[in-house]
């Protein structure tokens, strides 16, 4: 997946109204304004026309307000310029006074239903292209002034322009955002379904500070042990070395060295199995690197590279997005776990606040991190028979996966007990 040259990029973002109402026909039932707070005279949804127009509103926007690295410029304005053809991106605004106050994009997509009646899913910057979307935003909503009411209002005006089957998808959203969806969403007399329930595990560098600054010391007296061997193991080869891309060439190259490990052990399955998941990336290497929001970090050992760490960096917390290592035969070597423990050193001797390994399951995320962030993937819809049985063939098909994916394990045990010849 490229980029679209802007000429074609103009073309591809000119919509249909006959599928996705134009901003005229969307304000009269968007914004009754009975059901707005007071603070906010206009929501509507508007055709994303122009590139340069949403990066001036955004940036403008994004200077005033607190907001997750995922809803800044950088991810956004990429995801924006590489998103594939069909999504139909337009943009949700609030003003109040004329000022520009909330800003998201919102997709259409048209998906399979159960029932008689087409559906449509609503995507909160999001493509509803399954492929695509294993981009994988997290700490996702609005990007707000006064974000309780200006959100709430964005949620009123996109929960009641939903039509029969129609779903608003909000993936990877805190409990705060989830429990304002929840609260729109009765106000409209819909359902909130929660289709995904995970939990970002992250760092909190004040209590290791609290104790000195010494990270090590507050592991677990287990995890503590396995990186000290597994350090020891490693300096018997060489010196042991974290190093920080420092420009955009370097760092890219890194980048490429990671996906030749993601790809070693997760094949088809990994990342970067996403066509557009490479593309996406360079371009927001080649943007973050130089301003410090992308940190992408190689482990040494002598002159060997056994790890790459893709980080972002916003307000002073590092966001762990994506790493590779090279795994060996030989357990007592952790790679992931002694890359993550350098970068996290690294990171609290600059003075960060904390480290954020994101949602997703993990070994060395429990043994490392000390709080957690619930996370929820939620869609909004009317409550209907088709619902509910489609929400038991989602379960079914959860319970083959799980069942797939444990039998090669169950075999092997049996295997090992019983002997080939049994």
């Amino acid at each position: 997946m490229t980029s679209h040259p802007s000429s074609d990029l103009a073309r591809t973002l000119q919509l249909d109204p006959s599928v996705f109402p134009s901003h005229r026909a969307f304000s009269p039932l968007a914004l009754e304004r009975e059901s707005m707070p007071e603070t906010v005279t206009d929501v509507s949804l508007d055709a994303l026309e122009s590139i340069a127009w949403l990066e001036s509103s955004w940036k403008e926007l994004e200077a005033r307000v607190t907001h997750s690295f995922f809803l800044s410029w950088l991810w956004i304005g990429t995801w924006v310029r590489h998103i594939p053809d069909g999504a139909r991106p337009h943009v949700l605004v609030a003003r109040s006074s004329g000022k520009i106050v909330g800003l998201a994009i919102i997709c259409r997509r048209r998906a399979w239903s159960l029932g008689p009646h087409a559906r449509t899913r609503w995507l909160l910057n999001e493509t509803g292209d399954t492929r695509f979307d294993r981009l994988f935003i997290e700490y996702n909503g609005i990007l707000a002034e006064q974000s309780d009411a200006i959100i709430s209002a964005g949620l009123n005006a996109l929960t009641s322009r939903l039509h029969r089957s129609d779903q608003l998808v909000l993936s990877g959203i805190d409990p705060d955002l989830e429990a304002t969806a929840s609260r729109a969403a009765g106000r409209a007399g819909l359902v909130t379904e929660v289709k995904k329930a995970d939990a970002a595990l992250w760092v909190d560098f004040a209590p290791v500070r609290q104790r000195g600054g010494d990270y090590r010391a507050t592991l677990g007296r287990s995890t503590r042990q396995a990186v000290n061997r597994a350090m020891r193991l490693y300096a018997e080869r060489g010196p042991v070395e974290l190093r920080i891309m420092e420009t955009t060439t370097e760092a890219l190259a890194a980048f490429e060295l990671l996906g030749d490990f993601h790809r070693s052990r997760w094949g088809r399955r990994g990342a970067f199995a996403n066509p557009g998941f490479r593309p996406f990336h360079e371009e927001l290497i080649a943007r973050g690197v130089p301003t410090g929001a992308v940190r992408i970090s190689r482990t040494l050992v002598g002159n060997e590279t056994i790890g790459v760490v893709y980080n972002f960096v916003h307000d002073g917390r590092v966001l762990n997005y994506q790493s590779g290592f090279l795994y060996e035969s030989d357990s007592r070597l952790k790679p992931g776990l002694v890359s993550h423990v350098l970068a996290i050193e690294d990171s609290i001797a600059r003075g960060e606040s904390g480290y954020d390994f994101l949602a997703g399951g993990g070994g060395h995320k429990s043994h490392l991190a000390n709080r957690e962030q619930a996370m929820a993937w939620i869609a909004v819809g009317r409550d209907s028979p088709e619902r509910h049985i489609e929400a038991k063939l989602r379960s079914a098909k959860r319970m083959l996966r799980t069942i797939a994916t444990n039998l090669p394990k169950k075999t092997a045990a049996l295997y090992s007990v019983f002997g080939a010849g049994s």
